[in-house]
């Protein structure tokens, strides 16, 4: 049987807010997160990310009250992500109603998390979450932490073979060269690790238009995107339209366009719906 190709908003939060950056950095708050999180429910998004852009700074993750109001109110897989450090970070998560965690800077320090971690929990619970910068000159990658403000050294490809092993459920990659930028995914990065990996790869970062999600699902071989701006753009004006946002800020944000009005031409923002439809029409199997 054909494996539905995935559609997962990704709300980044900072404090009570989600927020948005470009090559996550200059984050800016566009709204609160259960406003996005229904919106997105309603219009058949198959998962949620929900990840706390400072979490590994502080050395926790802050967003257990937001996972336990959405998980009472949308019923699709939630993945929660930032500061997860220690099986008890993990028990933790999943007993307020994330579905799966997704692990970054701790695995640097401690890689066996990942097995104690599947075999505690399971496999299909455990999201390893890389993130990609291209090595400025050569065809290599390495590995962030930290919300992509520490390098590592380590070399992505190497890591991805190092976390299967382990026995990783599944691989959140996001390039970072191309977050929020909307310049579309990179996909060779993307491609290179389906390709390697026997786990399904969740492709992140880039995506501006229809067609980049066509293209990393067809020549990227990735088995689900995870989309930030083009859906967060695309709520916000909808929200304006019927009344539904009055927060100062917000309103200001999207009249000016300031700070990021390049990334804002590039981007064309869409539903959920209207990506499942444009990859039924080209014979690429969702759910709707």
């Amino acid at each position: 049987m054909t494996k539905n190709f995935r559609i997962i908003p990704r709300l980044d939060i900072k404090g009570p807010n989600v927020v948005k950056g470009i090559k996550m950095e200059g984050l800016r708050v566009v709204g609160r997160p259960e406003l996005f999180a229904a919106k997105y429910y309603q219009d058949f998004a198959d998962e949620l990310v929900y990840i706390d852009t400072v979490a590994s700074l502080y050395g926790r993750n802050s967003l257990s009250e937001i996972i336990h109001r959405a998980a009472e109110q949308i019923f699709i897989p939630l993945t929660v992500g930032g500061g997860i450090r220690t099986i008890e970070d993990i028990r933790n998560i999943l007993r307020v109603g994330a579905d799966k965690v997704a692990i970054n800077t701790a695995l640097f320090s401690n890689p066996e998390l990942i097995k104690e971690a599947s075999e505690s929990f399971g496999a299909q619970c455990i999201v390893v979450s890389i993130q990609a910068r291209k090595v400025y000159g050569t065809d290599k990658y390495e590995c962030l932490t930290d919300n992509a403000r520490e390098n590592t050294g380590v070399d992505v490809f190497e890591w991805v073979e190092r976390v299967v092993e382990l026995g990783a459920g599944e691989i959140l990659l996001t390039s970072v060269d191309r977050d929020g930028t909307g310049t579309g995914f990179d996909q060779e990065l993307v491609r290179r690790v389906s390709e390697f990996a026997p786990i399904p790869v969740i492709a992140s970062g880039g995506a501006g238009n229809l067609q980049h999600i066509e293209n990393i699902a067809t020549e990227g071989k990735a088995d689900a995107v995870c989309i930030g701006s083009m859906l967060h753009y695309d709520l916000l004006h909808y929200m304006e339209e019927n009344g539904l946002y009055t927060e100062e800020g917000n309103i200001d944000f999207l009249k000016k366009k300031r700070g990021d009005s390049q990334a804002r031409k590039t981007i064309q923002p869409t539903s959920i719906q209207n990506i499942k439809k444009y990859l039924l029409e080209r014979e690429i199997s969702v759910r709707l």
